[in-house]
């Protein structure tokens, strides 16, 4: 199935999408009147949802090419009387009852995110340092949503600022450093990384507070010294530990590896990368 990443998120051809679970011999005139059905149902414009990416073909070219997100897809599939999508359709619908029940009860989500963890293979002292670390985050969100920060962009570029201060590396950067593309980079980061980050986290929420914060700028300079918090701290560790905190395996390497220290001495012709 064919995908390709457009602006920091995965597109998927509908018509793949649709050759899979209709087995049909002409995907795209099935894509056609598929749209011409759902419009006369339901006054649905299909085509909305997609956008037009140029993907490869089978004659090695590239060519314009109905493409969805993945939530665009799954509202496709709704869309497609086929035996094969009804899996995906009662999985949509379990998935919606359980996020209705969460909303009634939100421990059940604490409780379904420690599960999905553990059957990753995560050992039960690293779910807790998770789980920590999503609840100090939140809070740390909490307060920034309270003092005027309103959009994803900014939420992103006051979280860059904490993590560069803190460990020299912006968010993005520590995942090319991990080797990591799509993957959630605290789900790769070992027990000092998360804790670094945790207190970074900790440390601008109570500057924040502190100094009563407001606005962008405001909040990007207590982020700046929160995240110095940290990296003092984690400097302090470096020198007496003689190693470095900020590492390049992600979680599954680091614990398949005999030896996952990072010695400090050896390399200090050079600066750490956190």
């Amino acid at each position: 199935m064919r995908k390709i990443i457009h602006d920091n998120e995965w597109w998927f051809s509908v018509v793949d999408v649709i050759e899979v679970l209709t087995d049909s011999a002409n995907a795209r005139d099935y894509w056609y009147k598929m749209k011409l059905r759902v419009k006369s149902e339901d006054n649905t414009q299909l085509s909305t949802i997609c956008r037009q990416l140029k993907l490869l073909s089978t004659d090695g070219k590239k060519y314009n090419t109905d493409c969805a997100t993945t939530e665009g897809i799954f509202r496709i599939i709704q869309s497609i009387p086929s035996p094969k999508a009804e899996p995906f359709k009662r999985w949509l619908a379990r998935v919606g009852y359980e996020r209705v029940q969460e909303i009634e009860d939100p421990e059940l989500a604490t409780k379904r995110t420690r599960a999905i963890y553990k059957a990753k293979g995560y050992s039960d002292a690293c779910i807790e340092k998770r789980m920590r670390g999503i609840e100090i985050r939140e809070t740390l969100t909490d307060e920034w949503s309270k003092r005027g920060i309103e959009n994803q962009r900014d939420y992103a570029i006051l979280t860059a600022e904490i993590s560069k201060a803190a460990f020299g590396m912006t968010p993005s950067e520590y995942k090319k450093f991990k080797g990591l593309d799509r993957a959630n980079l605290r789900d790769h980061m070992d027990d000092l990384e998360l804790i670094f980050s945790m207190l970074g986290e900790a440390a601008t929420t109570e500057i924040t507070k502190s100094k009563d914060a407001k606005g962008f700028d405001e909040n990007r300079d207590t982020a700046q010294q929160g995240g110095g918090v940290a990296r003092v701290a984690r400097e302090n560790l470096e020198q007496k530990s003689g190693k470095r905190v900020s590492t390049p395996l992600n979680y599954f390497q680091k614990n398949s590896a005999i030896d996952t220290s990072h010695d400090y001495e050896q390399k200090n012709d050079a600066d750490p990368p956190g």
